[in-house]
């Protein structure tokens, strides 16, 4: 796919997240919307997959460490053919469905890590990436993980761990978004100096606008020509990216669109339903 085509189909990704949402009447939006454009570029130009074979071996490994994100994924997921149901059949949340409020390994095809308790990506990323090295393969490991999200911990362990294995075959994107569910990072913790602190344990670090298809491109492409030393990309973006009503605005970090507010995303987005 060109550049345009993916901008197209982040948005039709948008589109499926917010109707996923709009019909299961719970959800997380806005954190869907802000990653829409790291996903297309992940699952439609640049991870080695087999929807046929989710299991595949030798696949690049995908994490999607805020988990809450997870509609704009199953959206993805379903685009490549992994699932046979409409994204309107999904039944978000429901009792018994495959499609839960955070991604499970073992109920959705896929899905390679189970997520929801937020500050484990990394960590586990990091695990996927040393077997990789140990079994001598030549898959990579993506994962992504939120601002907020940063604040755990567990998270500076695993990249310290990364650093530690010289783990070249580890890719993280940080949502750099400047929210959280209780509000603005900045107010909860202080600085989002991400690129610095990333850099002090040893990590390639670049930073870039995390809604340019080229830069996503060009920012991958770069961190995999970096060898010895794991590469976090800092994506700065914008919370409910794509819908006037949503962007930048915390309240929709969970919520439901009303009918007209659905229909208004439908317009928007360029969907036909």
């Amino acid at each position: 796919m060109n550049t345009e085509q993916l901008k197209q189909l982040a948005d039709k990704l948008r589109l499926d997240a917010v109707e996923m949402i709009y019909r299961g009447k719970d959800g997380h939006p806005g954190p869907a919307l802000s990653i829409a454009d790291i996903i297309t570029v992940l699952y439609f130009d640049e991870m080695k997959i087999r929807p046929k074979e989710p299991g595949w071996e030798d696949r690049d490994r995908f994490i999607l460490s805020k988990g809450h994100a997870c509609t704009v994924y199953y959206a993805a997921l379903s685009e490549r053919g992994y699932f046979g149901e409409k994204v309107e059949d999904f039944q978000l949340r429901g009792l018994g469905s495959k499609f839960q409020g955070h991604p499970v390994m073992n109920k959705t095809k896929g899905v390679d890590m189970t997520s929801g308790s937020l500050g484990n990506g990394i960590a586990i990323g990091a695990g996927m990436a040393i077997a990789g090295k140990h079994e001598e393969k030549t898959y990579h490991v993506f994962v992504i993980t939120g601002d907020g999200e940063l604040q755990e911990g567990v998270c500076w362990e695993g990249v310290n761990a990364a650093a530690a294995h010289h783990l070249d075959n580890l890719i993280v994107f940080a949502d750099r978004n400047g929210w959280q569910s209780g509000g603005t990072v900045e107010e909860t913790i202080g600085s989002n100096n991400l690129k610095e602190r990333f850099e002090a344990f040893g990590w390639h670090a670049q930073e870039i606008d995390g809604h340019d298809i080229e830069a996503i491109k060009g920012a991958i492409a770069e961190a995999k020509s970096t060898k010895g030393r794991p590469s976090v990309i800092i994506c700065d973006c914008m919370k409910g990216k794509g819908l006037p009503y949503m962007e930048n605005d915390n309240a929709w970090h969970k919520g439901v669109p009303s009918e007209e507010q659905y229909k208004e995303a439908v317009r928007i987005l360029g969907g036909v339903k």
